[in-house]
Formats: structure tokens, sequence, C-alpha cells
């Protein structure tokens, strides 16, 4: 019986001189799974999808993906998977049509597929009237969507995507996902690394990085019921820095956080947290417009795990 497990990952490191990138890191992902990387700039996604596509050696650690050692088959292992990184490996000075065709021949795509391939890229990035136009004319969310084409020229079971979405708009963002989803639905296979957190929830599972490290793993769902030994409230005031120094080390309330233009208080108790706040406040001379329990996002998620790592090590 072949595997269910497309990615298997044991205690991975990889160190610069005396940085360590990629601390020890171990996780698995299905075959057909969409697996999410969420962290901020610096976590180690990058470099550890570098490992795992074979670009970068482990200083120590193992992993395979599709059954290939990354250490010792990186050569064969590159030609079972995609990788699209946030640059774009297109070329500006070629057309649609070009690029595709250049990066059939990187691939080895057969002669004989290569213009049902063609169509079928053309059709699924939805640039089938752009064929002819200059690459370098197309916005970001085109140029997106071609690298992504370009990537699944070969059929790679297995898809690598580095921060796929930075750079581009929202709008562009939510439709670059429809695609992963198709793509996922078609038994692909999608590591995918971001620092947007509401992409965090388009995915099936995932890895939560800081300082190289994976801080939490689990479904979207799993990582917010995390947070349901505490609970959450919005808050508006008058002045929101002065909010949050008033705020912090009183008993009762765990964190406060900057969220757009209010605040997220996470609470041990809603009814003598809320009391506790207008009370503080008022006693600041600060004004509250809105004050109320909320559900946790995603970022709430994160900061909350970030904050007792950072309590851990200190």
């Amino acid at each position: 019986m072949a595997s269910t497990t497309a990615v298997e990952v044991q205690d991975l490191v990889k160190c610069f001189g005396k940085f360590c990138a990629v601390d020890h890191v171990s996780f698995s992902v299905d075959r057909g799974e969409i697996f999410g990387f969420l962290g901020p700039n610096g976590a180690g996604k990058s470099t550890t999808i570098r490992m795992l596509c074979g670009l970068l050696v482990p200083t120590s650690g193992r992993a395979s993906v599709g059954g290939f050692d990354i250490a010792r088959q990186g050569e064969t292992l590159r030609n079972h998977i995609g990788y699209m990184s946030q640059k774009f490996s297109l070329y500006d000075d070629l057309t649609v049509e070009e690029n595709i065709d250049f990066f059939s021949g990187i691939y080895r795509v057969p002669q004989a597929t290569r213009p049902e391939r063609k169509e079928y890229v053309l059709r699924m990035a939805g640039l089938e009237d752009k064929r002819q136009s200059m690459t370098r004319i197309l916005a970001g969310g085109w140029k997106q969507r071609l690298a992504l084409g370009c990537a699944i020229l070969h059929q790679p079971p297995i898809l690598f995507l580095d921060e796929p979405t930075s750079g581009v708009d929202p709008i562009a963002r939510r439709s670059f996902w429809s695609l992963i989803y198709q793509l996922s639905d078609a038994g692909h296979t999608i590591f995918v690394s971001t620092h947007y957190m509401d992409e965090a929830e388009y995915c099936h599972r995932l890895a939560l990085m800081n300082r190289g490290r994976i801080v939490a793993l689990g479904a979207p769902a799993e990582l917010k019921r995390q947070l349901q030994a505490f609970r959450l409230m919005y808050l508006e005031s008058s002045n929101p820095l002065e909010s949050m120094r008033a705020l912090e080390n009183i008993a009762g309330i765990r964190d406060v956080a900057v969220f757009g233009k209010g605040l997220h208080v996470t609470v041990e108790d809603l009814a003598t947290a809320e009391k506790i706040t207008r009370q503080t406040l008022e006693e600041k001379g600060i004004s509250i417009q809105r004050l109320e329990p909320i559900q946790p996002s995603m970022e709430d998620v994160f900061v909350a795990l970030i904050e007792e790592e950072e309590r851990k090590a200190s």
C-alpha cells in the first residue's frame, strides 16, 4: 500500500554560522493536503521550504518529500515537485506563451504533451486571451497565476508555494486561493508559506513558526480552541496607546494587542474584566467607544502562542 504521507520531517536544523534559522523542526504532511506555514518574516519558513525542495543542505536532521531523501536525492526530488517563490521566476521580456514554452523545456515536459499542458495552464490561470501579452505588462495578480501555471506544467504531485501572495492585492489573493483549492481537489499536495494571518484560515492544517521553531501545529479550528481557556474583548477608545499601557499587568487581563484601530484584550473572565477595564480607563480620563466580546482570529491565536513562548523563554 502506498504511503499517505507526502512530506516527513524529523528534527530538521539549518544554521548559518552561529545563527540557527531552522531549529529542530518536525512535522508531516498528508497527500492532497493544503499545509500552511505561518509566521513573521525571518521565522524560518523560506529556509525550511528551500531545504525541502533540495535547494539547501540541512545542517542536521532528516526529511523526505514524495519518498525522496532531501539530502541524498535532491536532484531527483526536484523533478517531482513544483516550486513557486514570492519573486515569481518569470522572464519579463517573453510573452505569456513563451514563458510557458520555456518552462516546459526546463521541466522536460514530453514534446507530445506540451500543447495540451500549455492550454491547460492558460485555461486554469485565465490567461487564454493574454497569451501574446508581454509578461512585464501583466498586473501582479496575473503574473502570480502565470508563475503558478509554470510551476505545475510537469504535473508535480507536491507543490511548494513560498509566500506566493506577497505584494498582490486582496482580490488577487482570494482568486489565487481558489486556484490552490482546485489543485488540491485534483490530488496535489500543497505546501504554502504566508505571513498573512487571514490566509491561514484557508489551510487544512497549519504550522505556526517563530524564531526557527514550530510553536503550534494543527487545523485552524484546533488552534483557536487553545484560546478557549480565556476570553477575548475588542476595545476602541479615545487613546489606544494609553489604554494598552493602562491595562497591561492588571490581574485577570492576560494580554493586550493592537488590532486595526482598536485593541484585542485577552481576559480570564469577561464580566470581571469588562468592569475592571471600564473603571481603569475612566480613572485615566480615556473614553470608550466600543467594548464587546469577540471570537478569536488566527492572529489572536498566533499572538497568544508567541507571548506564551516568550514567557517560557524568560
